[in-house]
């Protein structure tokens, strides 16, 4: 019989394959990890089973950027409540201001750092459960 993964469901989105890698081999040993490598894909990601928990995602991607991505996410009643954290080499004032006004509930710069990236990570989602029980 298979054991069900009972970990939170962190969804990586961003178009660079290395830093899905970075990201994934930083999350798997505590989280169960899903990877979009484009704004398209991590709408279709976030909606379907496993829904996230919580969504990394890159501001610069082809197409639809992560920007376009977070307010779409935020316009759906299906994914307006998974938190989204920007993880970005876009390091100005105006860009996090832009990313919070977008919807995100965090914003990390790159290079990423592993403690920093799994603190925040684990803040936001025991943040996330606990909204989910005074729901």
């Amino acid at each position: 019989m298979l054991q069900q993964d009972s970990r939170a469901t962190v969804l990586v989105v961003d178009d660079e394959p290395i830093n899905i890698s970075v990201l994934s081999d930083i999350l798997k040993p505590c989280y169960r990890v899903l990877a979009a490598r484009n704004g398209e894909q991590a709408l279709v990601r976030a909606g379907t089973q496993p829904v996230p928990d919580l969504i990394l995602l890159d501001v610069m991607m082809p197409d639809m950027d992560g920007l376009d991505v977070c307010r779409r996410l935020k316009d759906s009643e299906y994914t307006a409540n998974i938190p989204v954290m920007f993880v970005t080499a876009m390091s100005q004032d105006v860009d996090e201001t832009a990313g919070f006004e977008a919807g995100a509930v965090d914003y990390i710069t790159k290079p990423v750092r592993p403690a920093i990236v799994l603190a925040r990570v684990r803040a936001q989602l025991e943040l996330q459960q606990h909204r989910q029980r005074l729901a």
